[in-house]
């Protein structure tokens, strides 16, 4: 999947530095590109792999019937439920839209109004959590990067385990982060790190919006 370089046009004026931060903020009228076709990718792989969808969705902990709907965007998987759906699939969300093609140099840029994004929330709907890419879905990343975006009362669905090493840093709002069921309670301008292998979980305790930024090696989501 290959991310596209627009240009963008930068005036000094006094409005730059109050665009600045409504940017920061997650105030501004951006439009992330929708991973519309999530549901779509992973039917693609489950068939390709040859696996049924009682035999994914045992995995996965949820009946076929809504992992069908997953499939067909009837329904939208909690990040909890997304992780295990990858996992079963031996896959991650960089392997789903990601590319076999090298890159052709060790650069990529995403500029902020053309950022892809995948919505997810709490099985059975409620306050949705979107995961806006910043870095990019070559092949042999070691890395993955992405800014969660939580609306009120948004949470993560459950605890998740996988290999690796997370850090984080809150760029806006407030969240309770829960390691190995203890809580920590974090606002903006704080940082975390922890052991993937760790079951977490998060959930926002802001009245408005909280914004992530948070990095993962390997790329296992």
């Amino acid at each position: 999947m290959a991310y596209a370089s627009g240009s963008n046009t930068v005036t000094q004026s006094d409005s730059q530095s109050d665009t600045a931060q409504k940017n920061a903020t997650g105030d501004d009228n951006r439009t992330e590109t929708a991973m519309s076709d999530l549901g779509a990718r992973i039917r693609r792989l489950r068939k390709s792999r040859k696996l049924t969808l009682r035999e994914i969705s045992a995995k996965v902990g949820c009946s076929p019937s809504m992992l069908s709907k997953i499939e067909t965007e009837q329904a939208t998987p909690s990040l909890r439920t997304l992780h295990r759906i990858t996992a079963a699939l031996d896959t991650s969300i960089v392997g789903l839209f990601g590319s076999d093609d090298t890159p052709a140099e060790d650069i990529s840029v995403i500029r902020s109004a053309e950022r892809p994004a995948v919505r997810v929330r709490r099985d059975g709907g409620g306050a949705s959590i979107t995961l806006e890419r910043l870095s990019p879905t070559f092949p042999d990343l070691m890395l993955d990067a992405n800014i969660h975006t939580l609306e009120e009362g948004a949470e993560s669905g459950g605890n998740i385990q996988h290999a690796g090493q997370e850090v984080g840093y809150v760029l806006q709002g407030a969240v309770e982060l829960i390691v190995s069921e203890k809580s920590y309670r974090l606002q903006a301008g704080d940082s975390f790190y922890f052991a993937s292998n760790l079951p977490h979980r998060y959930r926002n305790l802001d009245e408005g919006t909280t914004r992530i930024l948070w990095v993962a090696t390997p790329p296992t989501f």
